[in-house]
């Protein structure tokens, strides 16, 4: 029996039809005036074989915030599927970031968003993957919500491939956005000390698709490519408004021979009279996702999630926030 306030979950459970590869999850309700953060969900793909995911298709619906999507090995966060407490497997983002890879992001508020990938491009999932994800359920209504949603993967075969694609991430953590104040958080990852030519670590890669995260303060994302010289080239950028889509593929793709560098900013305006920190609900965020042909995954930022209000500089009133990058990388595939 549901318990007022609560959510409400039942076993996950794939599509009835002749697509093996949709799922539904949940299903979620959502009472009036409710935000939920702890909730995780699984759907185990039962892969003998690798899968060569070309397309995501995520379908939600009002009330679904956004939801952060990762493939890890089976053994990982054991548990049923379904939906379960993310506490309770030590769920982590940037550990399954580390262990498997980053899948999909879903835009805040958008309920129907497609990752499609151009012709020939496809994510492998090893065998034994499942899927993982930390969703974000907030209604604002003074009505319960329920939600069935799904999500369906387009796949290649092995001899339809012509390029294989990995993650990258980068995320800015201690957030502290200033109140009735304009603001600016920047760190800048040194890719160049692991370039190895010889591990097929090599900083020539391209980026084919690229997604930024924030919610309703922020005003821009920017990646930028920089030379050892300091000279930055734009890679994606973003002003759209929550509710949008914040990603999509890169026309043409960025070539990032050159460049060992990659800088992430994130802009907001706080129109509060309160500090606003990192966190769902009213919290901000400032996450970016894309995916390359590089043989190893990235990813970094500033993960150390401890503040520091004091050490903003005002630069034409707008207070900007610098930190030192913390990168980790692996072998994709």
């Amino acid at each position: 029996m549901r318990r007022p306030g609560l959510l409400a979950v039942v076993a996950l459970a794939a599509c009835s039809g002749d697509d093996d590869n949709v799922f539904e999850f949940g299903p979620f309700t959502v009472e009036a005036q409710q935000e939920v953060t702890a909730q995780c969900v699984q759907i185990s793909l039962h892969n003998s074989e690798t899968i060569y995911v070309n397309t995501v298709e995520l379908t939600t619906g009002p009330g679904f915030h956004h939801s952060n999507w990762f493939f890890v090995p089976e053994h990982v966060f054991p548990g049923a599927d379904g939906t379960f407490t993310c506490k309770d497997r030590n769920f982590d983002i940037a550990a399954a970031a580390a262990v498997g890879g980053v899948f999909f992001a879903q835009s805040t508020q958008n309920p129907h968003e497609v990752q499609a990938f151009p012709t020939g491009m496809a994510i492998p999932l090893p065998p034994n993957t499942k899927l993982v994800a930390q969703v974000h359920l907030l209604n604002r209504s003074d009505e319960p919500l329920t939600l069935t949603p799904k999500i369906a993967l387009t796949t290649l075969t092995e001899a339809q491939v012509t390029k294989r694609l990995a993650g990258i991430s980068m995320e800015f953590h201690p957030l502290s956005l200033p109140p009735r104040k304009q603001s600016r958080f920047t760190v800048d990852c040194d890719l160049g000390p692991y370039e190895d030519a010889s591990k097929n670590r090599a900083l020539d890669f391209k980026i084919y698709y690229t997604l930024a995260h924030y919610h309703q303060y922020g005003t821009r994302m920017l990646l930028e490519a920089t030379t050892p010289e300091g000279a930055a080239t734009t890679i994606y950028t973003t002003s759209n408004s929550i509710g949008d889509a914040l990603g999509g593929p890169l026309q043409p793709p960025f070539a990032m021979t050159g460049s060992t560098h990659l800088r992430l900013t994130c802009e907001y305006y706080n129109n509060t009279d309160s500090m606003i920190y990192y966190g769902n609900g009213d919290g901000e965020m400032c996450v970016f996702l894309a995916f390359s042909d590089s043989a190893w995954l990235w990813g970094g930022g500033v993960l150390d999630p401890t503040p520091d209000p004091l050490s903003g500089v005002d630069q034409g009133g707008v207070m900007s926030f610098t930190r030192n990058c913390m990168l980790f990388t692996r072998e994709a595939y």
